[in-house]
């Protein structure tokens, strides 16, 4: 990978952990009563924000395929490329569990990986250019975000049982 594409890849990263953190901000803002309800209602169907992130993705993959753009133009399409990703993986796991809670794990779990993959795209070396101390580093890495998932794991097992049934009573009492 190219000086460019690492440079696209971190602005991907900025907009999708921004908007990740602000999406997941307002919800809870508006689910609490601290920000009126913005959610968009049509037909009385409330339209999650995971379908304005499939037409962002939708926009910008057309754009980026029949325009080809360069300069300012790359850059803002890999800015709006993150926003959409995060709009469509913040509510990942309504994918899998149809009228399910908007805080389920998957969710978070597919925005972890998304941004650590990113992360790598955008900040590690090209791997034709890995040296033994690389490889090193990326198994000692990989070992400690295996123990990590592991921790991680029972960590939000006690989470859930603590502060599982007061989200689910925000979400039962939010506006629809």
């Amino acid at each position: 990978m190219d000086a460019i594409a690492h440079r696209l890849a971190r602005r991907i990263l900025v907009g999708f952990v921004i908007t990740f953190l602000a999406a997941r901000t307002v919800v809870l803002l508006i689910m609490t009563d601290r920000l009126p309800d913005l959610y968009l209602h049509v037909g009385g169907t409330h339209v999650h924000h995971l379908n304005y992130g499939i037409f962002l993705l939708s926009a910008v993959g057309a754009y980026l395929l029949l325009w080809r753009p360069a300069g300012r133009g790359l850059l803002a399409a890999s800015t709006l490329y993150g926003i959409g990703l995060a709009l469509t993986f913040d509510e990942f796991g309504m994918w899998l569990h149809l009228g399910g809670s908007y805080w389920t794990r998957a969710s978070f779990d597919a925005v972890v990986i998304i941004a650590g993959l990113l992360g790598l795209i955008a900040f590690a070396p090209v791997l034709r250019k890995f040296r033994p101390g690389h490889w090193a580093v990326g198994l000692a890495i990989a070992i400690a975000a295996a123990i990590f998932v592991l921790l991680l794991a029972d960590l939000y097992q006690h989470a859930g049982r603590i502060i599982g049934p007061e989200l689910r009573r925000i979400e039962s009492s939010s506006p629809p």
